[in-house]
């Protein structure tokens, strides 16, 4: 056997059934999935610690501030609204973004708050 698993079949039925019962569904643990994923990458969590300090930013300040050209920006906030990490709205000729409620959620499960102090 493997380190990973038991020698012995030792199932708690109860609270195994217990948790089963109370389990996301697939469609719910895929949205979950994908918010979580939305974060998965260097750039995208630079995006949102950015919005997090900085509230409501245009793609040329975010582009500024984490070093990436507005393009690269551009397609990383494309996924993270996609996923509902963040939010957009126009504000004339400029799209501003922000960190949704559940952005933040994310954003503070996951980095320390050391971090972002």
């Amino acid at each position: 056997m493997s380190a990973d698993s038991c020698d012995l079949l030792c199932l708690d039925l109860e609270k195994a059934e217990a948790l089963r019962r109370a389990r996301l569904q697939p469609a719910e643990a895929d949205r979950v999935a994908v918010s979580a994923a939305a974060l998965g990458d260097p750039t995208r969590v630079a995006l949102a610690l950015a919005l997090q300090g900085g509230g409501d930013l245009c793609v040329c300040d975010l582009s500024w501030i984490v070093e990436r050209p507005e393009k690269v920006v551009s397609h990383h906030l494309r996924k993270m609204r996609t996923a509902g990490v963040v939010g957009s709205r126009r504000d004339g000729r400029m799209v501003m973004y922000a960190l949704t409620d559940a952005g933040r959620r994310i954003l503070a499960a996951l980095v320390p708050d050391e971090v972002t102090a």
